[in-house]
């Protein structure tokens, strides 16, 4: 699986003249997006980790992107005037952790040539087309085995081409290695490019397969004449390409699953491997890691995954984390508290339960003087209640259930990933989520973050539950790299991509654009005359409650099929004695996206004598 990629553009432009003196031509716009900004977009939606791009000319624009992409690295080429393309892959070298994608930063492409190299077996091969009539062609030769093995912009010297350099190639690092002794190799090739150190290292014994793409939509853009032919002619022929692949937007406002990217979606369809494998189980591992690092530190925390919806995690948590003799206090303020409490009775496992509004703040006083009442060992609550969007003060309970000697579980399935937590500094001992909600994979992964003091501490109980049982995965896991039943592999890699995506938009960009929606939503139903059940001070940003509106002229269902005409899915309420019905913010939803559903709304409330 590669995971880095290396955009070589350090080049001073000089063919564009006045256009880039001031600017790299990596900068230059097409449909309103620069070009190498649009090539880490789609470095990103192929399931590229780190990418890499060593600069030189006006390096600030790229120290500038990369404060916007998080994944991004510059490195400079101080030499980059007298240097080539080798010059600047040199001075990445050192940030390059194994094989990768090499790109130029001039260019616009299909995004199918990078699911071709992330599909090719070969370690190194590049990337070709057939005749593109760029009249800047770098020609490819190649013997009768498809290998490399001589590069020229003389089509004479090269004979009937085996196709043309497009300018993106999978690299392995011994390939890498061997192209850099090379370049080191004299003095006289300080203006080697990177292509014909590929040639030299072919020939040399380390093969440099070619893998041609007959009609390939793409262009490197190197003048104002070039730049004219990718406009009028190649980036129509990518846009059309690349919207073939796209799926048709629903946009879920229900509490869960929530709407997903493409990439994510597109994220489950690789090459079939078993999970004993250890490729498999590295790919795991890094998961795990990175799902503790979202919301505490990975020295302390672990993070336990299971084949599982939110709720099966709930359940490997409760059933592992109270101990045989314990007794567990569970809040109640709404039916994920209750559930909770469900579980727990389900085990038989002695409990008092603290039953609050649904709607209305936890009594924290209340909540103290019950546990000063019994010697409990447990402590459970929801962080938010995604009954209500009712948002719970888990810092302060939790920090009491410490104080009378508790550890503490937490429900953080509908908050993980959608805002900053940091369970250390909220008293979190365990916190449950999914693959779906927030983080933005496919449903099908429960994980539970555990603190590995208290986990180790479950050593020698008897165990409640066999196939959720926290610690028996975690052991298992710990020595194999495996879990201890088949996993959902698919949904494994959609997950990763989520977390790429997760790193990129940052979670505390994430919560300023589900608060955004939020604010859009609140604003409409003000002007609506709708009114919500949590008052607006104690919601999460992420599920609003709107009670219905007093005419017996409402009906969800009917509600729910017109937003479902526009693309838009509701949920209604989950309270027996309040009707309400729910908006979430959740997923890959956008703010223009929730300024739709509310003239959506209005319309309806309209149509029925509300506004």
């Amino acid at each position: 699986m590669i995971k880095q990629a290396v955009i070589v553009a350090g080049g001073l432009g000089s063919r564009f003249g006045d256009r880039t003196k001031l600017m790299p031509k990596g900068f230059i716009e097409i449909d309103g997006v620069p070009m190498v900004e649009r090539s880490v977009q789609k470095l990103i939606a192929s399931g590229i980790e780190e990418i890499i791009i060593g600069t030189g000319h006006c390096s600030e624009y790229y120290d500038e992107l990369a404060k916007k992409y998080h994944i991004i690295k510059t490195v400079r080429n101080d030499n980059y005037e007298n240097t080539s393309s080798m010059g600047t892959l040199e001075v990445c070298v050192p940030y390059i952790k194994g094989d990768f994608l090499l790109l130029e930063s001039d260019l616009i492409y299909d995004a199918v040539g990078l699911k071709v190299l992330h599909n090719e077996t070969l370690k190194n091969v590049i990337l070709a087309s057939g005749k593109s009539n760029s009249h800047d062609e770098v020609y490819l030769k190649t013997n009768e085995d498809g290998i490399l093995c001589d590069v020229s912009k003389n089509k004479e010297q090269i004979g009937e081409p085996a196709g043309e350099l497009v300018g993106i190639t999978k690299i392995s690092l011994d390939c890498l290695n061997k192209m850099m002794a090379y370049y080191k190799s004299s003095p006289d090739l300080i203006k080697l490019d990177y292509e014909s150190a590929l040639k030299q290292v072919s020939i040399e014994g380390e093969p440099v397969y070619v893998h041609k793409i007959e009609y390939y939509a793409w262009t490197e853009i190197d003048d104002e004449s070039m730049l004219d032919r990718a406009l009028n002619e190649i980036w129509p022929r990518i846009k059309e390409n690349e919207s073939l692949n796209n799926i048709r937007r629903e946009v879920l406002l229900n509490p869960g699953p929530s709407t997903t990217t493409d990439s994510v979606k597109y994220a489950q369809v690789v090459s079939d491997i078993c999970p004993r494998e250890l490729e498999f189980g590295n790919l795991m591992e890094q998961i795990a890691e990175d799902l503790t690092a979202f919301v505490a530190d990975p020295k302390e925390y672990t993070t336990v995954m299971f084949g599982c919806s939110g709720t099966g995690a709930d359940e490997a948590m409760v059933s592992s984390c109270i101990p045989p003799d314990g007794k567990l206090l569970v809040i109640d303020n709404g039916s994920y508290g209750a559930r909770l409490a469900n579980i727990a009775s389900v085990y038989n496992i002695k409990m008092d339960v603290f039953k609050s509004s649904t709607y209305e703040p936890i009594d924290i006083k209340a909540v103290e003087e019950q546990m000063k009442k019994d010697k409990y060992t447990t402590f459970a609550m929801v962080h938010h209640e995604t009954t209500t969007g009712l948002l719970n003060p888990v810092a302060e309970l939790c920090g009491l259930a410490h104080k009378y000697g508790m550890t503490t579980i937490v429900d953080t399935v509908s908050s993980y990933g959608g805002m900053p937590i940091d369970l250390a500094k909220m008293n979190i001992d365990f916190a449950t989520c999914t693959s779906n909600k927030h983080i933005g994979g496919m449903a099908g992964i429960g994980f539970v973050v555990c603190k590995k003091s208290e986990l180790l501490k479950q050593e020698g109980w008897p165990m409640r539950n066999y196939y959720l049982n926290l610690l028996d995965q975690y052991k298992y896991f710990q020595e194999t790299k495996q879990t201890r039943f088949t996993p959902p592999v698919q949904t494994l890699y959609a997950l990763r991509q989520a977390i790429t995506e997760t790193k990129v938009e940052t979670i505390e960009k994430r919560y300023a654009r589900f608060t955004a929606c939020w604010e859009i939503l609140v604003s409409a139903l003000d002007k609506i005359g709708l009114k919500m059940l949590v008052d607006r001070k104690n919601q999460s940003h992420f599920i609003t409650a709107i009670l219905i509106p007093e005419t017996d002229k409402y009906n969800f269902n009917q509600l729910h099929d017109y937003a479902r005409s526009f693309g838009f899915t509701i949920y209604p309420g989950k309270l027996g004695n309040i009707d309400t019905f729910r908006i979430a913010n959740m997923g890959d939803i956008l703010p223009e996206e929730m300024a739709e559903f509310t003239g959506v709304l209005a319309d309806y409330m309209h149509s029925i004598g509300v506004c």
